[in-house]
């Protein structure tokens, strides 16, 4: 997904509420301005970040926030299991709820409500729009054997394993990777995160190699281009993952909720709506 000018703005204007250092926020400017046309947002806020640490260390430490929203979800991890298998499609059910926790996300949402993301993950209906997308979901992942999972934020690793559960009993022949970020980066999750929230205990945890908030391809070590290429069945969550994969040839399940003007305009809804969307090869 490329970069228009509006995105372009927000980018540079959230530096600008970082700082007022003029050399710094030129670096940045400059970076935007020679940007390539392939280049996406978490690219370039990877490149932000090189920037930032030369001129003032490290950013933010996020591992007090990315403990605290794993440790919410996994304190409400066996009612929400509960819940999950008493649905009429406990798959579909735990789908949702995943997707929900796309709502943690502390680079694309200026505040994040704790009340406000429990009351959205109290809907778990699978609104009219997903339904053909889930009835090609299931149908792929019944002919496929290799299912990837690209993971995004903490706190919502935990219903992402509460959702690979299902996935698991419904198609016992899949074998499930989980691909996380290569470093610390916001609140995403990297390997130590999803040990932490017992994602490994359903899927087998690789690094994309990079503390970058995204999937790009040409930055992965083997092993990650690997499972990308061999997988038949590719659930991709969260905004920063969608801007770095789509419009490549991929065949690629999408699942996260709107947070910013960018998407809430390319898919014509309210802020905050969930999204499952397929891209065909």
């Amino acid at each position: 997904m490329r970069i228009p000018e509006s995105c372009a703005k927000c980018l540079y204007d959230r530096q600008l509420h970082k700082t007022d250092n003029a050399e710094y926020l030129a670096e940045i400017r400059e970076l935007l301005d020679q940007r390539d046309a392939d280049d996406t947002s978490p690219y370039m806020v990877y490149l932000f970040n090189k920037v930032h640490v030369r001129y003032f260390g490290k950013g933010a430490d996020y591992r007090k926030v990315k403990k605290q929203y794993n440790d919410l979800i996994l304190h409400m991890e066996n009612d929400l299991r509960r819940e999950i298998e008493r649905a009429d499609d406990p798959l579909a059910t735990a789908l949702m709820m995943a997707r929900t926790g796309n709502y943690i996300d502390f680079a694309a949402m200026d505040c994040v409500d704790r009340d406000e993301f429990l009351r959205l993950l109290s809907d778990t209906k699978m609104q009219e729009r997903d339904i053909p997308v889930y009835a090609s979901f299931l149908k792929e992942c019944e002919k496929g054997k290799k299912f990837l999972l690209i993971c995004d934020n903490c706190g919502e690793i935990v219903l992402d394993k509460l959702m690979i559960e299902q996935l698991i009993k419904r198609f016992p022949h899949l074998s499930v990777k989980a691909l996380v970020r290569g470093g610390e980066v916001m609140n995403d999750a990297t390997e130590e995160d999803a040990e932490y929230a017992g994602l490994d205990r359903v899927a087998k945890i690789i690094s994309n190699g990079e503390a970058i908030a995204g999937t790009v391809y040409k930055m992965m070590p083997r092993e990650a281009r690997d499972a990308l290429d061999e997988a038949d069945v590719i659930l991709s969550k969260g905004q920063g993952n969608y801007e770095s994969l789509s419009g490549q040839g991929r065949h690629i399940f999408y699942e996260f909720l709107c947070k910013c003007d960018l998407f809430t305009s390319r898919f014509d809804v309210p802020k905050l709506t969930g999204i499952f969307v397929e891209e065909c090869s």
